[in-house]
């Protein structure tokens, strides 16, 4: 039997690094990436000048997209964010001689996450959940029902409500 034989492959397996290093697509975060780690590394630097280096690994940093020069410090606490405004004509001198070039700096609070947990009804399993309204839901809504006229539309709904509610 003779095969066809099989075309040359021009496409070869690349390393990952490569495809971060591609101007096209992942490149450009990459190089953002790397900005900001070198950014950090002079904001820490200028903060053990200020003695305040214990502050660096509370902040993250990000350039403001609109203006190279405006660079945002996200803190999680108000405290460290009145801390940093009191020292930031210092800092911007400090980032300065470091070579980073910031006219402006702004601080902020980051959220917090949220602290928010959803449980069930005590003593209940989730399959065992009530259905329709509690007796004071439903006192509420019949009170309005008999405050409605009797030949209302929404009189007809609130009771076709009520119906259809399990007790």
């Amino acid at each position: 039997m003779n095969f066809a034989a099989k075309p040359p492959r021009h496409n070869t397996a690349h390393e990952w690094v490569d495809y971060l290093r591609d101007s096209e697509g992942l490149g450009g975060i990459l190089a953002k990436t790397e900005d900001i780690a070198k950014l950090k590394v002079s904001l820490k630097s200028a903060l053990a000048v200020l003695d305040l280096e214990n502050l660096a690994q509370k902040i993250e940093l990000s350039w403001r997209s609109e203006s190279k020069n405006e660079l945002i410090l996200l803190v999680s606490n108000a405290s460290i964010a009145s801390r940093l405004q009191q020292i930031l004509p210092s800092l911007i001198n400090e980032l300065s001689k470091k070579g980073v070039l910031c006219s402006t700096i702004k601080v902020q609070l980051k959220p917090a996450p949220s602290a928010w947990e959803i449980k069930s009804e005590q003593g209940q399993k989730p399959s065992e959940k009530s259905r329709g309204f509690n007796p004071i839901a439903r006192a509420a809504w019949q009170n309005l029902a008999d405050q409605l006229a009797p030949d209302s539309e929404l009189r007809k709904a609130v009771e076709k409500l009520l119906q259809n509610q399990a007790k």
